[in-house]
């Protein structure tokens, strides 16, 4: 690759191949969050292992993120579903795809699921919700807060103090991407699932939650909508659990493709202790991707 024209969007795009040269056992397809978040989160954490257990593994920049391009409108939901379903095509891959989402990628991949259902063989959402009612109320009021707060420059050296001059640039390249699109104003505009598209989603689902996290109660609820959901916690992290604890993470999705049916390799890398981005927008809880 690394880009693809994906209908007018220049699409950055890293593809991992297992690193013996034996055909990949399935592809799995990572999807980052919003904001600071981009395929960083999952090139420098869990990508590496997927691609030496034998996975073909696929991620890209989703629109407005990293070396994407940034159009100025254009934002919803199905939009970042359209551009899934298009890498799909475009890259050539014809067998359902385990899904990976960080966030609002997870998000995004409920979303392809609804659209796409022979496209996906499983989902593992990490922080993640289906779109909802609730969903877009929450972050209408993340991004219209990370809309200020991200332009503000006591906010960006309080960010570099605390959490060092790498999240204060991730924090700030989001502020300018707020600024320059409608993105705020697009996510929570989104087209949602009904009910009964969600219950439709016949995939297997592994929902992963820090247990810190808010979205850890949604749990039970979540499991009791989808027809074949069950969740994992993470004990000690929040939101970040990513690239927090990649480790665990990256054990938890060996675990589950396995459980699918993937005949993985015997030997794995070590999953990196770091990774190149986060998914939250600033110091406080506003944190997105909801």
């Amino acid at each position: 690759m690394p880009f693809l024209d994906l209908d007018g969007l220049r699409c950055h795009v890293q593809r991992l191949a297992p690193p013996d040269g034996r055909p990949p056992a399935a592809t799995a397809v990572l999807v980052h969050g919003l904001l600071t978040d981009s395929m960083a989160s999952h090139y420098f954490t869990i990508a590496p292992t997927l691609a030496a257990a034998g996975l073909d593994v696929l991620m890209y920049d989703q629109r407005g993120h990293g070396r994407s391009g940034r159009p100025p409108t254009g934002y919803r939901l199905e939009s970042f579903v359209d551009d899934l379903a298009l890498l799909l095509e475009r890259s050539a891959v014809t067998s359902p795809v385990h899904l990976l989402g960080n966030s609002f990628g997870g998000t995004v991949a409920y979303g392809l699921a609804v659209r796409r259902p022979a496209a996906v063989a499983s989902i593992l959402a990490i922080e993640s919700e289906p779109a909802s009612r609730a969903w877009s109320v929450k972050l209408d009021g993340i991004l219209r807060r990370a809309g200020t707060e991200l332009l503000d420059e006591a906010t960006l050296a309080w960010v570099a103090d605390r959490r060092g001059a790498h999240t204060a640039r991730l924090a700030r390249s989001a502020g300018r991407l707020l600024a320059a699109t409608s993105l705020a104003r697009d996510v929570p505009a989104s087209r949602l699932p009904a009910e009964a598209e969600l219950r439709a989603i016949r995939c297997p689902v592994l929902a992963v939650y820090g247990t810190e996290s808010d979205l850890a109660e949604q749990a039970a609820r979540l499991d009791a909508l989808l027809p074949d959901c069950r969740s994992s916690f993470v004990p000690g992290h929040d939101h970040s659990v990513l690239v927090e604890n990649p480790v665990v993470v990256g054990e938890l999705a060996l675990g589950w493709l396995r459980e699918q049916g993937v005949e993985l390799r015997r030997e794995q890398a070590a999953v990196p202790a770091g990774a190149g981005g986060d998914d939250r927008t600033g110091p406080a809880p506003g944190r997105t991707g909801r």
